[in-house]
């Protein structure tokens, strides 16, 4: 039996060189980056440092780039600190059906607590917004746009250059959660008209807890932790230096090998979609084809399985996968993003998310191609809801 690591849209194992990196900012290089002496003034440069890195790789100033502890608090200051700077303008925000829970919540909050009116605009099939409907949607009371990159759960990338252009021309603000997609394609917030961008450092092989939130220079919003004066009096408590420190050399390693690890990515993506398909049969793919889905993510649908169970199968063969998002994987429901493009219940429960990263080979690609049809055909064989579509499609 292998071990096959298939969940990296969850997390990634920290990069060995990016650990070493950060290993004398626990032990060596401890001072608190606020104090005045010499061993302090090392913990600021680190900083520093770190955010030119993240700066370089997303095509940004190094004054635009904040730290936080992760993307859903990056999500979290873009709305909630859009919204209270800008409510007195307008109380209008426009998102998305199928973004990740850290935006949905938050909307959720500002619509029940602070009288916030919010727009969710569909998807199609493939998970794509439309721009026509975006322009439908928009009042002279839209004060934030705020689209995800690309689904963390099938992979679909959006039109994120036409919806920037589209708010800056309108002069809307313009947030998107990044945190999948700049671990696994180029992202130039200025070429993209970005306003605010919200990244995470565990998705990219860096530590967990640590995320950054970009923020265009003249875009002006409420602070989001209040307290001392770290990140220029934006974002209040003392930094996590060895996680800062992580973050600038992941981005920075990432950036640089980008261009190799896509190309092999897509390869090994692709050779995954086609042999699922071929040798399971009745198998939906989920999610937009070819340059329109991020190179490690495939998302299929298997009628007459329940997916929790699935994943229990996989797991005694080694296989390590998911439902969809993590954050969600205690739920029973099916998940918002499938029944968004579409699905059936019964479908949208019989969903596997595989996503692959810079451990995947070939021979785990073949190994999880020689389990997974026999997996399916097991579970199928005791389904009543297979068994009733067998019977509505002549047993075929």
């Amino acid at each position: 039996m292998q071990n096959v690591y298939l969940d990296y849209s969850a997390t990634t194992p920290t990069d060995p060189e990016v650990l070493a990196v950060m290993t004398p900012y626990f032990t060596e290089v401890f001072g608190n980056p606020s104090s005045v002496y010499s061993l302090a003034a090392k913990s600021r440069a680190a900083i520093e440092k770190a955010r030119g890195q993240v700066a370089t790789a997303i095509g940004a100033k190094p004054d635009e780039i904040f730290f936080t502890s992760s993307g859903t608090e990056a999500d979290n200051w873009a709305l909630k600190g859009t919204f209270e700077k800008l409510r007195s303008k307008g109380n209008h925000i426009i998102t998305t059906k199928i973004e990740h829970h850290a935006i949905l919540h938050t909307t959720d909050y500002l619509e029940k607590t602070d009288g916030a009116a919010i727009t969710y605009l569909p998807v199609d099939s493939e998970g794509k917004i439309s721009i026509e409907d975006l322009k439908a949607a928009t009042t002279d009371k839209t004060i934030l746009v705020s689209v995800m990159f690309a689904n963390n759960e099938i992979g679909t990338i959006q039109p994120v250059k036409a919806i920037g252009e589209f708010c800056r021309e309108k002069g809307i603000l313009f947030h998107t959660d990044a945190v999948q997609a700049a671990a696994q394609i180029p992202v130039d917030v200025g070429y993209l008209k970005i306003d605010m961008m919200s990244l995470s450092a565990h998705k990219m092989y860096g530590p967990k807890g640590t995320g950054v939130f970009y923020l265009r220079s003249g875009v002006k919003l409420e602070n989001f932790v209040h307290g001392g004066g770290q990140e220029k009096g934006r974002r209040a408590s003392t930094e996590n230096i060895a996680g800062i420190v992580g973050m600038g050399d992941a981005i920075e390693r990432m950036k640089a090998r980008q261009p190799q690890y896509q190309a092999n990515l897509i390869r090994l993506r692709d050779r995954l979609i086609d042999g699922v398909m071929k040798s399971v049969p009745h198998t939906k793919l989920n999610g937009a084809v070819g340059s329109e889905r991020l190179p490690n993510n495939t998302n299929f649908s298997f009628i007459g399985i329940e997916g929790e169970t699935l994943l229990l199968d996989l797991d005694s063969k080694g296989i390590s996968a998911s439902t969809g998002s993590a954050c969600t994987s205690g739920s029973l429901d099916p998940s918002h993003v499938l029944m968004a493009i579409g699905l059936s219940h019964e479908l949208a429960h019989g969903s596997l998310r595989m996503t692959l990263g810079h451990g995947t080979t070939d021979e785990h690609v073949d190994y999880v191609l020689s389990v997974l049809p026999e997996i399916v055909a097991k579970r199928r064989s005791m389904s009543p809801v297979w068994e009733d579509f067998l019977k509505k499609n002549g047993g075929k």
